[in-house]
């Protein structure tokens, strides 16, 4: 026997035993009540491992075909009763964690937070709070001085280029780019 067979036999006997766990599963109905618990554990386990919005867990928990639209609704309900789903706290917390990382502009955070299937208020709300506190420029002036470090300054029209498509990407507005850039250049000569 090659060790490409065991591995079929094992995986053969692994089926028959979980038709058989199946079986029994089909045959006993769990109460309402257990399986509204069951639901929201899962909600539980899911928010424990990453943080989310309530569209986002929604959406998760749908994705379950032994999941009932009415368990998912009584589940979030219920997380927002205990204060576990806020999106508005959400929002906040994932924006300042994110600029604290990385250097990125307004547009690309705003396009971040719609990606988390937030409702565009609270995206604008977190978006004026945050950059309140944290200059749009200055985030700008520190993905710029990085990228200098690690690329040096930009000799050549394609080097100028190329940083402010990286820049764009980051999401920041062109107007800044260009005038930071320009001054960038001018103190070069």
């Amino acid at each position: 026997m090659t060790r490409y067979s065991r591995g079929r036999w094992k995986s053969r006997a692994k089926t028959e035993e979980g038709d058989e766990m199946i079986e029994k599963r089909n045959r006993a109905p769990i109460s309402e009540a257990k399986a509204r618990d069951k639901v929201l554990a899962y909600a539980l386990k899911l928010l424990a491992a990453k943080g989310r919005s309530e569209n986002q867990l929604r959406e998760k928990l749908a994705a379950k075909a032994w999941i009932d639209a009415a368990y998912i609704d009584d589940s979030i309900a219920r997380l927002k009763e205990l204060n576990y789903i806020n999106d508005r706290a959400f929002a906040m917390n994932y924006a300042t964690s994110r600029l604290a990382l990385k250097s990125i502009g307004k547009a690309r955070l705003a396009r971040e937070l719609a990606g988390k299937q937030l409702s565009r208020d609270i995206v604008e709300e977190t978006l004026a709070a945050v950059f309140e506190e944290v200059a749009e420029e200055d985030l700008l002036d520190q993905a710029l001085a990085k990228q200098v470090r690690l690329h040096g300054k930009p000799m050549d029209e394609k080097s100028v280029r190329r940083l402010i498509a990286y820049l764009m990407r980051r999401g920041f507005p062109y107007d800044t780019i260009a005038r930071k850039v320009r001054r960038l250049r001018s103190e070069e000569n």
